[in-house]
């Protein structure tokens, strides 16, 4: 799955402009009303806390936390959606830095390191966009404080594969938003997978809910809370 990273980058920088219309100043129905309930609740944002947004996009969680507040560093592995945030999130780029970094590229990744270490990291719906998510993992862990929270919502792996075998990681290509200009590319990774990943890494789970669409009983996303356990 790795070697279609360029190619996951070629359709986010094909889709940028049409995804930062779509999701606009205050992000669509589906991260509001979905995603961020319990995302800012296993979060528990503090005035005090310093976040790292993983694939910000065009940067409207990020400004959700600097509206608390919160100091801020977003980044994208898409130039022009960095772009696009920039221009989008102007009234709060005092307490925001927009960055473009690959989540694929652990050194990278490491030189978003500021004088002050990272309180918490989130990545709204983003897991499942990224290639190798082992560096991401690794870095969230160096990079966060003692103690530190990584919050991470995805696709739920047991109810959005896309063959008869959720056990073997893959590649497959799909519709964010309908109507954006090209397919992106989904990886799918069993929940095994994720979380004896994140176990390696050092991180600890204590928090964890599996969300459906309103009036349906299936899942369609899961939101782990880790933590930085030393």
């Amino acid at each position: 799955m790795k070697n279609t990273n360029i190619e996951s980058l070629h359709a986010w920088e094909t889709n940028a402009k049409f995804w930062d219309n779509q999701m606009g100043d205050e992000s669509n129905r589906f991260h509001r009303e979905i995603v961020r309930p319990h995302t800012e609740e296993l979060l528990e944002i503090k005035s005090d806390d310093f976040v790292l947004d993983i694939a910000c996009g065009n940067g409207n969680f990020s400004k959700r936390l600097a509206e608390q507040g919160v100091k801020v560093v977003g980044f994208d592995y898409s130039p022009k959606m960095i772009e696009l945030a920039k221009i989008r999130r102007v009234n709060v780029l005092d307490k925001v830095i927009f960055k473009v970094c690959d989540a694929t590229d652990y050194e990278q990744l490491m030189n978003l390191r500021q004088e002050r270490p990272f309180t918490k990291a989130v990545a709204n719906m983003a897991i499942m966009d990224i290639s190798d998510i082992e560096p991401l993992f690794k870095a969230v862990f160096d990079l966060l404080c003692e103690n530190g929270i990584f919050v991470f919502a995805t696709h739920h792996p047991c109810f959005t594969y896309p063959n008869e075998d959720y056990f073997t990681s893959c590649v497959h290509k799909g519709v964010a938003i309908e109507g954006q200009p090209v397919l992106q590319n989904y990886y799918h990774r069993s929940i095994q997978d994720i979380l004896n990943l994140a176990f390696k890494c050092g991180f600890i789970i204590d928090g964890f809910y599996e969300v459906p669409f309103p009036g349906e009983n299936t899942p369609i996303i899961m939101i782990v809370r880790l933590k930085k356990f030393i």
